[in-house]
């Protein structure tokens, strides 16, 4: 087993590697950019290293610096997170190079499945049903023309090497077609260094389900269960949960012995998740699922699946970089209740979720059955511009889905962050929306949910809420300012309560 593993990461992601770490008795090491000096997985780390300015290019995204710390600091193994240098084949080689194992897939397998259309040409050959379109960058907007024409329209552009929404245009017809072409070239040269863009048919609110994989390096792959990734903004999700409604068993079993396949095709080893797009006729109810893509690494909603399969996945990570087969056949894994997780995000939900940067002033967190909270901030950390605004992930687990609603229900109204915005107010809104509740989501639910008209149903709660917080932040007020108290005194309005009053909380 390793003896100390730098964590190439920060937030939340970072923190949850780090405890990884604790439990299995691995030192860890942290690293840190000018920004994040008291970040809390610097302050939660055993060891902290600066890498630098807050760019991330100069920072968490410099290879060269990451290795001279690892060095420096002797870690013997780097779990990159996700993100940044997670999916980078040049760093999983480079950490090879240096005689530092990576915790994830090898390089060779990143080079296969990190390009779109790489992958694509991977699945025709293993026989994956993937979305008609081409296989190869398209060279010219007459072949992306003729493509079109032979699928039909609607059709999607999308970049070869990237994801989140970079590079992808939704095309309605030719007239619109060689604009949106350019622009999308232009777009992935700018984000991934790379304008390579396929076409694809367009499916139209779609479901979007992924699939996790554990491979170990002695042939072994098995699949964990899917998690519905639906409820997306901009192409980016917000909203995850295991299992998905749509899914029964035996479509389950089909998905993830194709996930495997999918795995098995790219020498995959450690974790990794097989995306599909789920379209069903509206008409007979049958449901096809498309292989979209392959994410090389730990995602995001990997709670979701630790809750209903009892796995801890960080933990399996680190135990199959360090040799060990898994210690599990696919019989052996089953799925037991209901999880759904909500991305909490430093931003502002009712204008296009514009960033919210700045100072947590107070910070009140829910807890109680069934709740976990994966978070990477505390009262008084200054929240980056610099940065995905991810700040912490909320997920409620239950016996079935309707118990984790209820649960999540509950424990939203716990969750105050004061001095920023934050997206919190959205969640209560899905979990009391019929649609929702009834499993009726699809990639195009957000958007839908969003032009509607804003409800009032949590305005109670979210005042309730704002009491509790006023009384301890009262209290906090007379302890640590006397002058406030003194008779006569008019004690000044605290940013608190400043914030509460614009909300409409007070």
């Amino acid at each position: 087993m390793f003896k100390k593993i730098l964590v190439a990461n920060r937030g939340e992601i970072a923190v949850r590697v780090i405890r990884a770490c604790r439990e299995l008795g691995i030192l860890s090491a942290a690293v840190y950019s000018d920004v994040d000096r008291a970040a809390l997985h610097v302050l939660t780390a055993d060891e902290a290293y600066s890498v630098g300015a807050a760019a991330a290019a100069e920072s968490y995204l410099n290879i060269e610096k990451i290795l001279d710390v690892a060095k420096r600091c002797g870690a013997d193994a780097i779990h990159p997170g996700y993100g940044f240098l997670s999916e980078n084949a040049k760093f999983a080689q480079a950490c090879a190079g240096a005689g530092i194992k990576f915790i994830g897939p090898t390089a060779a397998s990143m080079e296969k499945m990190g390009s779109k259309t790489r992958a694509r040409q991977q699945m025709e050959k293993a026989g994956v049903p993937f979305v008609p379109g081409t296989s190869h960058g398209l060279e010219s907007v007459q072949q992306a023309r003729e493509v079109a024409a032979k699928i039909g329209y609607p059709v999607m552009l999308k970049a070869a090497a990237g994801g989140g929404g970079k590079g992808m245009r939704l095309v309605g017809s030719e007239q619109e077609l060689q604009s949106a072409l350019e622009a999308a070239q232009s777009e992935a040269q700018r984000a991934f260094g790379d304008g390579e863009v396929y076409l694809e048919k367009a499916i139209l609110n779609p479901r979007h389900i992924e699939m996790q994989v554990l491979a170990d390096e002695h042939g072994n792959t098995v699949y964990l269960g899917e998690r519905e990734c639906s409820i997306q903004r901009r192409h980016q999700k917000v909203m995850e949960e295991a299992p998905s409604p749509l899914v029964d068993a035996g479509m389950r079993r089909h998905m993830g012995e194709v996930a495997v396949r999918v795995a098995k095709a790219a020498n995959y080893n450690n974790a990794g998740t097989v995306e599909f797009l789920v379209e069903q006729d509206p008409v007979n109810q049958e449901k096809s699922f498309y292989f979209l893509e392959m994410n090389t690494r730990l995602q995001v909603e990997h709670p979701v699946t630790e809750l209903v399969t009892g796995l801890d996945l960080v933990n399996l990570q680190i135990r199959i970089a360090a040799g060990e087969k898994l210690p599990f056949t696919q019989e052996d894994i089953l799925i037991r209740g209901h999880a759904i997780e909500c991305r909490i995000y430093a931003e502002d939900a009712d204008n296009n979720f514009f960033p919210s940067p700045g100072r947590i002033e107070m910070l009140l967190t829910p807890a109680g059955p069934g709740i976990r909270l994966d978070s990477g901030v505390y009262a008084g950390w200054n929240v980056p511009i610099d940065y995905d605004p991810l700040l912490a992930k909320l997920i409620g687990y239950g016996q079935d889905r309707q118990q984790a609603i209820s649960r999540l229900t509950r424990a939203l109204p716990e969750y105050f962050v004061a001095g920023i915005k934050t997206n919190l107010g959205l969640f209560r809104r899905i979990l009391a929306d019929g649609d929702f509740q009834s499993g009726k989501i699809d990639t195009g639910y957000l958007d839908r949910l969003l032009e509607a008209k804003a409800g009032s149903e949590h305005v109670e709660a979210e005042k309730s809420t704002a009491a509790i917080a006023a009384a301890v932040f009262s209290v906090l007020d007379s302890t640590s300012n006397p002058a406030a108290s003194k008779p006569g005194a008019g004690p000044a309005e605290s940013s608190w309560k400043r914030t509460a009053r614009t909300e409409g909380l007070m």
